[in-house]
């Protein structure tokens, strides 16, 4: 079970195994696009791909959709970036459930955390493999595999390796299980933080914060949906960035233009831009972004739209 390109990786490797996967579950096509066509899931074009049957399902809760996978009597179920899953239905194999989650457990629980490790400045990471339980990712561990977090990793770039990663951990944990070797470990839930999804408001960047903070805020919310700010009348997302030695000068969210690089000034010093996407346009390099600007150096970002005039 899952949707995103994340779980992709964890398919085609169950796939490739030879494990007999009698089906994938995944979520309905959605209208994406100006045009608003349907869209399949990145799951599910793999899953036509290797020739796998394929359940989209709306309500998890839908006495037909149970009954379906009651009709696969799946021996076990592998869940990957999906859904949260009734009782009803993760207790239908009789090996049981388990999901993949994209953090340490029980460390970021939740939607997100990829981004908010980046965000909070971590600086390792992981998967873990757990047996659902009936609260939320609080379940007993199987395995865990550990990685480092780059200075100047985002998170689709930490999402593609971490992918990978849980596919390794995904294939272990289910060969633990068949070979009946599984050792769990319950999570100590004093030493719990959350993850959760995250709204456009809370993508804001406060640069009144240290530099290294801003500098991780951004990573953490790239490729998407964005880390923002604004400037002038138009909204402008800050895609990367690189923290600088460069003392900071003038007003807080102040540009500062040196030898076709560009810098902001934050409560300690100056962080310096790397991408920029303006309000309608394609994301741009600093560069590029620059010849196009005028009158930049001097500017202020704010975290209010100025009135156009």
């Amino acid at each position: 079970m899952g949707t995103p390109e994340f779980a992709v990786p964890s398919l085609r490797q169950v796939a490739a195994s030879g494990t007999d996967i009698a089906a994938v579950v995944t979520n309905p096509d959605e209208p994406r696009g100006r045009g608003l066509k349907l869209s399949s899931p990145p799951v599910k074009i793999a899953a036509d791909e290797l020739g796998i049957q394929v359940i989209q399902v709306g309500s998890l809760r839908d006495p037909e959709f149970i009954a379906r996978l009651q009709g696969l009597e799946p021996d076990l179920m592998v869940v990957v970036a999906f859904r949260i899953l009734p009782r009803e239905v993760f207790t239908i194999p009789p090996k049981g459930t388990f999901n993949l989650h994209a953090s340490l457990l029980p460390k970021y629980r939740g939607a997100a955390p990829i981004n908010w490790a980046i965000v909070r400045g971590e600086t390792e990471t992981g998967v873990t493999t757990f047996f659902l339980d009936d609260k939320v990712d609080t379940g007993r561990i199987i395995l865990q595999k550990k990685i480092p977090i780059g200075e100047n990793e985002t998170a689709g770039e930490l999402s593609s390796r971490l992918s990978k990663l849980g596919a390794e951990a995904v294939m272990e944990t289910i060969g633990l299980i068949d070979r009946d070797e599984v050792n769990l470990v319950e999570q100590d839930g004093s030493t719990a933080t959350g993850a959760p999804k995250f709204t456009k408001d809370d993508c804001l960047i406060d640069w009144n914060r240290a530099a290294f903070e801003v500098h991780n805020f951004v990573r953490g919310f790239s490729p998407e949906p964005g880390a923002f700010t604004y400037l002038d009348s138009r909204q402008a997302k800050i895609l990367a960035s690189r923290l600088s030695a460069v003392p900071s000068s003038g007003r807080i969210g102040e540009l500062k233009v040196s030898d076709g690089r560009l810098f902001v000034s934050c409560s300690d010093g100056m962080l310096e831009l790397l991408e920029i996407q303006m309000e309608g346009k394609k994301r741009h390099s600093v560069p590029d972004f620059l010849r196009g600007a005028r009158d930049i150096d001097g500017k202020v970002f704010a975290r209010e739209r100025k009135p156009a005039n």
